[in-house]
């Protein structure tokens, strides 16, 4: 029987592979040491250049970087409504300078593309009818995105005293119901914590809570302590 001759150690196919292995490894110990060859021949990129240095530059023309503005305007808003403010700060972080946008800008206000009265009257309407939010938590949320307070005041206007108690009177309602079984301390702290989160003050919430027991046939006669 003929014996087969096995490779020496280092040798013949597997000594190929462990060479071929180990000379992989020196491109991977050049891009951990940070060598401009670990980005390639031409060095790391340089950082793209702003509409405003491309303007000062003389590589952009003014009424070409206004072009740009609008077509970036038009991309926001087609995604969803802004503010006029939203949309400047969106423009800024791009490197679009001041004067173009304000120019580019004047431009949607005049065509009633950019519109901070009725945003924010959709605001306050959606907020509240969806979320069930308070006046006060949709304040909050229109100075977030830049809505000035005249027109902000003027959006919550839509909203009464009598509106978002009826609300909260519902959310109330909901809120107990579902913790029934549950301590009833427990019960309140909860809800009154929800109704809390979404604007409502502690008082109005406190005493709807204590109706939505007591309809629920709860003892509640001591839960008026303390509370004005």
């Amino acid at each position: 029987m003929t014996e087969h001759a096995w490779p020496e150690p280092g040798t013949g196919p597997a000594g190929h592979d462990s060479a071929r292995t180990e000379g992989s490894d020196q491109p991977r110990e050049r891009a951990r040491r940070g060598g401009r060859n670990a980005r390639g021949p031409q060095g790391p990129r340089e950082p793209r250049r702003t509409v405003a240095e491309l303007l000062e530059s003389g590589e952009l023309t003014l009424d070409d970087a206004k072009e740009r503005a609008r077509e970036t305007v038009l991309r926001i808003l087609t995604a969803s409504q802004k503010s006029r403010r939203e949309l400047e700060q969106a423009l800024g972080r791009k490197g679009y300078p001041e004067h173009v946008v304000a120019s580019v800008l004047d431009r949607f206000d005049e065509v009633g593309l950019v519109d901070d009265a009725t945003y924010a009257e959709t605001i306050v309407r959606t907020r509240h009818a969806e979320r069930g939010l308070a006046r006060r938590a949709i304040a909050t949320e229109l100075r977030r995105r830049g809505i000035d307070d005249d027109t902000a005041a003027g959006a919550l206007d839509q909203l009464d005293e009598d509106d978002e108690r009826d609300t909260a009177a519902r959310l109330a309602t909901r809120l107990i119901a579902r913790t029934r079984g549950l301590d009833r301390d427990v019960r309140v702290r909860r809800a009154v914590g929800a109704l809390a989160r979404k604007g409502y003050a502690p008082g109005l919430a406190f005493g709807l809570v204590r109706d939505a027991l007591m309809t629920e046939g709860e003892d509640t006669d001591d839960l008026d302590v303390g509370i004005e």
